[in-house]
């Protein structure tokens, strides 16, 4: 794609940046193929080479974003698909973080949707917080059906219908210090506690912790380290989100001069993918560049992780498992083949659900501010997995598990749990209701 940005135009480095990813496009279209907002609304400017040219437009003219812009860069997920089918080599995902910094600088929202936001930046990455935000939801959800009646409101009722009929309690077990290995040491591991996911299922971590303490990895929960930033950053907050990235260096790179660490593990793939990225989001930063690269590099999907273990090959026990690869880890992470092959080795049946590449449309908080367009696709999902006649379903993002959980008919696990479960760890509460109902 030609463009023609001025020389002080590209004297600014995150502008010089997009510039570089926009020539790489050569407008072939094979991306509206696989996105999911264009397959569901057909509109070109709702596909990825519809909005490059949106974003190169507004770029190159040095304009603030208007009305137009944020309707269609708001509609994008941020799925990536786009960027497992471009041959270019296009880097979407850096060239529409920088769009919604650029939104969130020069475009004043309505007042609502400015609310909405800010409501969902301060509580959603903080435990405690939206721990007690679920606790006050649960009193308003007979109020949602009223709240849909009006469109700024929405998602409002989206957050209510989202939330939880019971919240699970805080998790003793995964508390903050060190969990030694049982037998021989194998290696030392910081896990990513998070901030939404130890809320709405601490029985993640805790299956983390449990697996590799038995594989003989010492697991350690740092003091200090908290949201990846992955929520707000993907809403344009820039600075928020690099502040919660200078934490997370901070303490891991504290735990690597005191004892080593072999890999940060994250059972949530979407932070996954952003922490793989603080490299590049601290790029300029002159105190943080050297130490965001190392962190990036040591940062491993629980998966990718469970793969160098050589975990031995089990019987198979008569469970079948549809397997949703979330978005973050096949398009973000690229890690398609090892959640599978470790599901396969435990001894499970692995089926793969028709249209895997397309998003749930859960996608951070996009099932919130976007949920129309996420209901479609949540009921396409929904479709394709249930055709595969599997006894449950796994995956490995727990915005993706909050979404399928909603509408599907069958039990859903994180993949960890289900690895934990087959080489002895406790038996998941879904998987003793589905045995009952098997013997039944």
């Amino acid at each position: 794609m030609q463009t023609s940005f001025t020389p002080q135009q590209l004297s600014n480095p995150d502008v010089a940046e997009s510039e570089k990813i926009l020539r790489k496009c050569v407008h072939c279209g094979f991306c509206t193929a696989t996105c999911p907002t264009y397959v569901t609304l057909g509109n070109e400017l709702d596909s990825p080479r519809g909005r490059i040219y949106l974003i190169k437009d507004m770029l190159e003219n040095d304009r603030a974003a208007d009305r137009q812009v944020v309707t269609h860069i708001d509609r994008c997920l941020s799925c990536l698909a786009c960027t497992t089918t471009c041959p270019s080599g296009v880097d979407y995902m850096h060239l529409v973080d920088h769009a919604r910094i650029h939104i969130e600088n020069t475009y004043k929202r309505p007042l609502m949707d400015r609310l909405i936001r800010q409501l969902l930046a301060f509580v959603l990455p903080y435990p405690k917080r939206f721990r007690k935000a679920l606790w006050l939801a649960r009193l308003g959800q007979p109020l949602a059906p009223f709240l849909r009646w009006t469109k700024a409101l929405k998602p409002l009722a989206s957050m209510l219908d989202l939330s939880p009929k019971t919240v699970p309690s805080a998790s003793a077990f995964a508390h903050q210090g060190s969990h030694l290995p049982q037998g021989e040491k194998r290696g030392r591991v910081a896990i990513l506690t998070g901030c939404a996911q130890p809320v709405l299922d601490p029985a993640i971590n805790d299956a983390t912790i449990r697996l590799l303490t038995r594989l003989g990895v010492e697991v350690v929960l740092p003091q200090g380290e908290g949201c990846c930033g992955a929520l707000v950053h993907h809403m344009g907050r820039e600075e928020q989100a690099l502040a919660f990235a200078r934490r997370n260096v901070d303490v891991w790179m504290g735990e690597i001069e005191n004892g080593g660490l072999d890999a940060i593990i994250i059972t949530a793939s979407g932070c996954g993918t952003t922490i793989k990225d603080y490299g590049h989001m601290l790029r300029l930063d002159a105190a943080y560049a050297e130490k965001a690269q190392k962190i990036s590099a040591l940062a491993k999907d629980i998966t990718e992780y469970l793969s160098d273990l050589d975990l031995p090959a089990l019987e198979r026990n008569g469970l079948t498992v549809a397997y949703h690869s979330a978005c973050s880890m096949q398009h973000g992470q690229k890690i398609v083949m090892a959640p599978k092959l470790l599901l396969k080795a435990a001894g499970f049946a692995v089926r793969d659900p028709a249209e895997g590449h397309l998003c749930c449309g859960s996608a951070g908080t996009y099932n919130i501010l976007q949920p129309e367009i996420s209901a479609q696709l949540k009921a396409r999902k929904v479709k394709n997995i249930e055709a595969t006649r599997a006894d449950i379903i796994a995956t490995g993002n727990i915005g993706c598990i909050t979404q399928i959980a909603s509408a599907a008919s069958m039990p859903i696990l994180h993949t960890v749990q289900l690895l934990d479960w087959a080489y002895g760890g406790a038996e998941p509460d879904a998987i003793g209701r589905l045995n009952k109902k098997r013997a039944v």
